[in-house]
Formats: structure tokens, sequence, C-alpha cells
């Protein structure tokens, strides 16, 4: 499947069908990932059941902290 992740075409394997399969691909252990899908910011209950399409845009934002 071909994305656009955080502006950058992608080809991810064919297992990735959900917005929480694209968070697992690139974020194992990550808590706080904000989701946005085709411009629509998702609520992290959204994610198991959102599906991905081929050339859909997803913006991926993560917090880390340091000092």
């Amino acid at each position: 499947m071909n994305l656009l992740i955080n502006g950058d075409k992608l080809q991810l394997p064919a297992n990735v069908n959900t917005v929480a399969d694209v968070v697992s691909y690139f974020f194992t252990n990550q808590p706080v990932v904000i989701v946005e899908h085709n411009g629509e910011i998702l609520d992290k209950d959204a994610h198991p059941t959102r599906k991905v399409a081929d050339g859909d845009k997803i913006e991926l934002v993560n917090f880390v902290g340091g000092g």
C-alpha cells in the first residue's frame, strides 16, 4: 500500500490496513501519537477501526521529552 506519511510517499506492507497498524509500524513503544488522516485529527479510540487506503495522507506527531 502506498501512503503519504508526513509528506513522504512510502510503500507499506500489505498487512497495514488500519491507522493503528500504521502507528504500530512506525512507533513500537510510543504511548502518545497524534494522527491526522486525510485532514481529520483522530481520537485514539478510532485508530483500530479507521481503514487506510492506497494514496491516503497521514500525518504522525509524537512527543519527545528531554532536557
